[in-house]
């Protein structure tokens, strides 16, 4: 039997007009992230190290959910130096550490994705994802109504990150 949608309402997520309504130049939005006269709040940008940046996704799947990149634009994993690879992998423990001293998540999920078959959505510009994760946080609304639920404002998420990084 087909499912039907009977007293359907809208879930509101006004936060993501600005970006479906917004120009798109083609650019990678994690590119220039280097430049420090570059709004924190704006770019959402956590911390800027040498080589990779932190940056606080736009678009979460968990409250918390960031983002590490290299500031070059590249695509495969094997086309890191040496220290940036090193300086990733250290952001990867600092954020966790961060994570759990701001938010204390009861676990995280930690990956990157390589290539739009393998689901990245940003295929051109690696970046591993760190995802904090609270038992419970996949509840209903992501399997029926594919719909995620994030509860604080990502401004004051990337504020709260800030401040509790080392």
């Amino acid at each position: 039997m087909p499912k039907t949608k009977t007293n359907s309402r809208p879930l509101w997520a006004p936060w993501r007009i600005e970006f479906i309504r917004s120009e798109k130049a083609g650019k990678c939005f994690l590119c220039n992230k280097k430049d420090e006269k570059s709004s924190p709040d704006e770019e959402l940008v956590i911390f800027r190290a040498k080589f990779n940046f932190i940056i606080l996704n736009r678009f979460p799947y968990n409250s918390g959910h960031l983002m590490i990149a290299p500031y070059r634009h590249i695509a495969d994993l094997t086309a890191l130096g040496k220290n940036e690879l090193h300086e990733i992998m250290d952001l990867m423990v600092r954020s966790q550490k961060t994570l759990q001293r701001a938010m204390f998540p009861e676990g995280i999920n930690a990956g990157i994705n390589l290539g739009a078959a393998a689901g990245a959505g940003i295929k051109d510009h690696l970046h591993f994802h760190i995802v904090p994760r609270w038992v419970g946080d996949a509840n209903f609304m992501p399997v029926i109504g594919d719909i995620r639920i994030v509860p604080e404002s990502l401004a004051n998420t990337a504020e709260l990150l800030r401040k509790s990084w080392e």
